[in-house]
C-alpha cells in the first residue's frame, strides 16, 4: 500500500471545527460512483497543507488502498499544470511504470480511472490553482476521498460532492498557544505587551509563527520589547508587508553561507532540490551546503520535510527580495550558471550508465568546481533511470534557464540524456517544451547537427501523442537539415537515423510500404559507412516492416541475420525481440514447432531484464500459438500471466 504524507509536524492547534467539519462529511457521505472532496483554502502561511496531512493521517484506516499525494507547484510551467503529468505522477505512485503510461491525456485518464476504480483511496492534491486543475485526478470511485488545498475557493469544483473547508489566520489565543509550544520561553510571560506585538507581526499565519519561535530560540538574550522596537522601526522605515518582517529577522540571523543560499534559491531550475543540488548552487563545497541548509532549516525558512527540500512559495518571492537588495546580478548569473553546467553533467554521466556508449554529440561536460558529482548507488543502470527520473523538473526547468542565460551549447545538449530519460518515462509535455527549446538552442548556436538530432526526438514525441502532421514536419525539417551536413562518419551517421525516424512514422501511420523503403535506405546508408549496429537495426526494422506487409520469406531472412548479429554482438533487447518477430513470422507460415523455442527465447530474456512489456506481449502472442496448437490450458494459463502482469502494471482495460 502506498502511503506519501510526511511525518507530523511536532505543533498544531486549532481547526477543531474544520477538521469536524471534514469527519463528520467523510462519516456521512453516500456517494456511489464520485468521491467526495475537501477543498482546504486560505491564504498562503495558514497551514492548509499541514491540515491536508492531519485529515490523511487521521482518515487512513477508512481508505486502506493507500495516500496519494500529488504537488502541482512541482509540475507548474508558467503557471500551467500539464494535467496528462500529473495524471502520470499518481499512477506511478499505483505501479505503473513508464512504459506503461498511456500517452494521451483520454487514454491516460481511462488507465487512471481503471486503475482506481472500487478502491478505497486518499488522493492529496496540494497548490491547486483552479478545479480544471482538480477534476481530471479525481479517482472513479465514490468509495476515495480526495483532499485539496489551494490559496482561494475553487468555485468550478461539483457542490454536491465538495466540502468547502476555508481556513482564517489563527485567532490570538492559538497563535499564542502555537507560539509557547514552539518556544518555551520565560519571556512569553514576563513580557505580554511584546508578546502581543509579535502575534500582530505574524498576522496568525502558523508559518510565521514557526519560524518566529525559532529565531527566539536562537536568540534567547534578547528583549522581545528591543526586538519589536527594531521590526516596527523597520516596518515603518522600509515599508514591508508585516509577515515580512518576521522572514528578514530570521535572515538577518544567517551566516554567510547559509544568507547566500537563500538568496540563490529562488534561482534552482526546480521546485524541489537534494543536498547535491544545493551545493551546486552555492558553489562553496558539499560541507558548506550541508551547513547552510541546516542554518536555514533551523531557522525555519526551509521546509525540510520528504526526501527533497524546498522553500515555500511565501518564502520564495521573501528571498527574491532580499536576493534583489543583497546581493547582484553577477553572484546570481554566476549560481545559475553552475547550477545548468552540474546538472549537465550529471544527467550525461547518467545517460551513459543507463544507455551505454551511443552516439552523442556534445562534449562530456567537466567537473563544475565547488559542486561534487552524485554517486549513483552501485553503479547499475537501474541506479541512472532512477535518478533521471527524481531530477526530471529539475532537469527540465535547466534546459529553459540555459536557454535564458544564453547557454545555448547547453541547453540542446541536456535534450540528449532527457531523450533517454524519455523512452522508459514518457513525460510528453514537459518533454516537448524542452525539445522545441533545445531546437530554438541549437538554432542560436549554430549547430546543425543538434538540430538535426533534437528535431527527430521532438518528432517522436509528436507521433505518441498521435500528432503526425506535427511529427512530419518536424523530420521534413530535419532533413532539409541533415542535407546540408558534410560527409563525416558522424553526419552520415545522423542522416541515416533521420530516415529510421521517417520510416518508424510511417509504421505508426500504418504505411508499411513508405516504411521498408526507409529502412532499406537507412540500412544501406548505414553499410556504406561500415556502422555495424546501424546495419543490424536497419535489418531488423526492415525485416518487422516486411512481416507487416506479408512478405513473409524475405522478413524471416532478415530477422533471422539480425537475430543472430545481435547476439553475436551482446546486443540481447535486440536479439530478443528479434526473435520475438521471427517467431511470428513462422507461426503465420505453419511453422509453429519452429516458433515454440523462439517465444520462450523471447520470453527468457523479457524477464532476465525485468521487461514486464516485452513480457506481456510475449505471453499473448504465445498464447495464441497454444491456442492454435489445441493446448487450451497452456494457452489460458499463458493468457492468465500476461494479464496479472497488465493489472499489476497498471494497463487500462481493453
Amino acid at each position: 500500500m502506498v502511503y506519501q504524507v510526511p511525518p507530523e509536524t511536532a505543533h498544531f492547534v486549532d481547526r477543531e471545527e474544520e477538521q469536524a467539519r471534514a469527519f463528520r462529511a467523510v462519516s456521512e457521505w453516500k456517494g456511489a460512483s464520485r468521491p467526495l472532496c475537501l477543498a482546504l483554502s486560505g491564504l498562503g502561511g495558514t497551514g492548509k497543507t499541514e491540515l491536508a496531512y492531519r485529515l490523511a493521517r487521521t482518515l487512513r484506516d477508512r481508505y486502506p488502498d493507500g495516500v496519494l499525494h500529488v504537488d502541482l507547484d512541482d509540475l507548474r510551467r508558467d503557471g500551467a499544470v500539464e494535467v496528462t503529468d500529473a495524471l502520470g505522477q499518481l499512477l506511478a505512485a499505483l505501479d505503473v511504470e513508464g512504459r506503461w503510461l498511456d500517452r494521451t491525456l483520454r487514454d491516460r485518464s481511462r488507465q487512471y480511472w481503471d486503475r482506481t476504480d472500487g478502491r478505497r483511496l486518499i488522493v492529496l492534491i496540494d497548490n491547486a490553482r483552479t478545479a480544471a486543475e482538480v477534476v481530471p485526478l479525481l479517482p472513479a470511485s465514490g468509495d476515495s476521498l480526495v483532499i485539496v488545498a489551494s490559496h482561494g475557493p475553487l468555485y468550478d469544483l461539483e457542490s454536491g460532492s465538495a466540502v468547502e473547508l476555508p481556513l482564517a489566520p489563527l485567532a490570538d489565543r492559538d497563535a499564542t498557544e502555537l507560539l509557547r509550544l514552539i518556544v518555551d520561553d520565560p519571556r512569553l510571560v514576563e513580557e505580554p505587551e511584546a508578546v502581543g506585538g509579535l502575534l500582530r507581526l505574524c498576522s496568525g499565519l502558523p508559518a510565521a509563527l514557526l519560524v518566529a519561535g525559532r529565531w527566539m530560540r536562537r536568540h534567547r538574550r534578547r528583549p522581545l520589547a528591543r526586538l519589536l522596537a527594531e521590526l516596527d522601526a523597520q516596518l515603518t522605515d522600509r515599508g514591508l508587508p508585516m509577515i515580512e518582517a518576521v522572514w528578514d529577522a530570521a535572515y538577518r540571523s544567517l551566516d554567510e553561507n547559509a544568507a547566500l543560499l537563500y538568496r540563490l534559491v529562488p534561482l534552482f531550475p526546480g521546485g524541489s532540490f537534494t543536498a547535491e543540488g544545493a551545493a551546486a548552487l552555492l558553489g562553496r563545497g558539499r560541507e558548506a551546503a550541508d551547513d547552510a541548509l541546516d542554518a536555514l532549516e533551523t531557522a525555519g525558512l526551509l521546509d525540510p520535510r520528504g526526501q527533497r527540500t524546498r522553500l515555500p512559495d511565501l518564502l520564495r518571492a521573501h528571498a527574491e527580495r532580499r536576493s534583489r537588495e543583497d546581493g547582484d546580478e553577477e553572484e546570481r548569473r554566476a549560481a545559475a550558471t553552475r547550477a545548468v553546467r552540474w546538472y549537465l553533467r550529471q544527467a550525461q554521466r547518467a545517460d551513459l550508465l543507463a544507455a551505454g556508449p551511443r552516439l552523442t554529440l556534445a562534449a562530456p561536460a567537466g567537473p563544475v568546481p565547488g559542486a561534487p558529482d552524485v554517486e549513483f548507488g552501485e553503479g547499475r543502470p537501474s541506479d541512472a533511470h532512477r535518478w533521471l527520473e527524481a531530477e526530471r523538473h529539475a532537469l527540465h526547468g535547466s534546459v529553459a534557464l540555459a536557454l535564458r542565460l544564453g547557454l545555448h551549447a547547453e541547453c540542446w545538449a541536456l535534450g540528449e540524456p532527457l531523450w533517454t530519460h524519455f523512452l522508459d518515462h514518457p513525460h510528453h509535455a514537459e518533454t516537448a517544451e524542452s525539445f522545441g527549446l533545445a531546437i530554438e538552442a541549437a538554432q542560436r548556436d549554430e549547430n546543425p547537427p543538434a538540430l538535426v538530432r533534437m528535431r527527430s526526438q521532438l518528432a517522436r514525441v509528436h507521433w505518441e501523442r498521435g500528432e503526425f502532421d506535427e511529427a512530419s514536419e518536424q523530420l521534413t525539417q530535419a532533413q532539409a537539415t541533415a542535407a546540408l551536413l558534410g560527409d563525416g562518419e558522424r553526419d552520415r551517421k545522423l542522416a541515416a537515423s533521420v530516415v529510421e525516424f521517417r520510416g518508424t512514422l510511417h509504421g505508426r501511420r500504418g504505411d508499411w510500404q513508405s516504411a521498408a523503403a526507409d529502412f532499406a535506405e537507412a540500412r544501406r546508408a548505414h553499410r556504406a559507412i561500415d556502422n555495424a549496429y546501424g546495419v543490424l537495426l536497419g535489418t531488423y526494422r526492415l525485416g518487422e516492416a516486411l512481416a507487416a506487409l506479408g512478405e513473409l520469406d524475405r522478413a524471416e531472412e532478415l530477422l533471422a541475420q539480425a537475430r543472430a548479429g545481435a547476439e553475436e554482438r551482446g546486443r540481447e533487447r535486440i536479439a530478443a525481440r528479434a526473435a520475438f518477430a521471427l517467431a511470428g513470422v513462422l507461426r503465420r507460415q505453419g511453422r509453429a514447432a519452429e516458433a515454440r523455442p523462439l517465444y520462450e527465447a523471447a520470453l527468457a530474456a523479457a524477464r532476465a531484464r525485468g521487461a514486464d512489456w516485452d513480457e506481456a506481449r510475449v505471453l499473448r502472442a504465445y498464447a495464441d500459438l497454444a491456442e492454435e496448437q489445441g493446448e487450451r490450458a497452456e494457452a489460458a494459463q499463458l493468457r492468465a500471466a500476461a494479464q496479472a502482469i497488465e493489472e499489476r502494471r497498471g494497463a487500462a482495460a481493453g
